[in-house]
């Protein structure tokens, strides 16, 4: 698995989750009152680290056990995010790299920036090197194949740094385009600058996913990660 994220910039871990965790995950990401909503489905929360379940989720035996042999035993989760995509709410993602990261407050540091704020958080972009040293996980509550929005991913397009509009073309033109389809239970591991994208589910079933990101240093000058789940 590690040399795989090193070399790939992803992997696919099956059945890391039992049906009784997916049930009471699927049950509490449904009462999250702080989720974006269309119709009668909530499709996007932010700031899921907020909640107690996915604190300790985040912290449990199964999750440290895919991102410790990545980062080390020192590695602590610092942003989490549910996706879903439903009828009304399905569209096609660009490929693009996952480039920042939500912190306490502003401070002008050089190699920061830009910034924004999201749901209220403070969020920035950092140096890669940094980017470089943190992991995805995206736990499946669905099985997620090809037909329900999986997404698609340029194998070792993670090792060459930050990329513009040009540099992604050109990667997804001299890159062989990966769909990585996950069971339900399992979890997609990826590095934030991992080319990635995901086309509209041409199915109506959920493709539920909660995404924890993961660090294991600490931000410099005094910047501080907005959350801090760790060990």
């Amino acid at each position: 698995m590690k040399e795989a994220i090193e070399t790939r910039g992803w992997a696919v871990i099956e059945n890391v989750l039992g049906a009784a965790p997916i049930e009471h995950l699927r049950a509490m990401v449904g009462e999250v009152e702080s989720g974006i909503s269309r119709r009668e489905w909530v499709f996007a929360i932010r700031n899921l680290l907020d909640t107690r379940e996915i604190r300790d989720l985040a912290r449990c035996e199964a999750i440290r056990a895919l991102v410790e042999p990545v980062l080390g035993p020192q590695c602590f989760a610092v942003r989490g995010l549910f996706f879903d995509k439903v009828a009304g709410a399905n569209w096609k993602v660009p490929y693009h790299q996952d480039l920042s990261i939500a912190v306490r407050e502003k401070i002008e540091i050089e190699g920061f920036g830009p910034w924004s704020q999201k749901a209220g958080i403070v969020h920035v972009q950092p140096p890669r090197e940094i980017l470089e040293r943190m992991l995805t996980v995206r736990l499946h509550l669905d099985p997620c194949g090809a037909q329900n929005g999986a997404l698609r991913v340029i194998a070792g397009s993670h090792r060459d740094g930050k990329l513009d509009a040009a540099q992604i073309s050109a990667a997804r033109e001299n890159g062989a385009e990966i769909v990585a389809e996950v069971g339900q239970g399992g979890a997609l591991l990826m590095r934030p600058l991992l080319l990635h994208a995901s086309s509209p589910s041409e199915s109506p079933a959920h493709r539920r996913v909660i995404h924890l990101e993961f660090a294991a240093q600490e931000l410099p000058s005094g910047l501080e990660w907005h959350e801090r789940a760790g060990n």
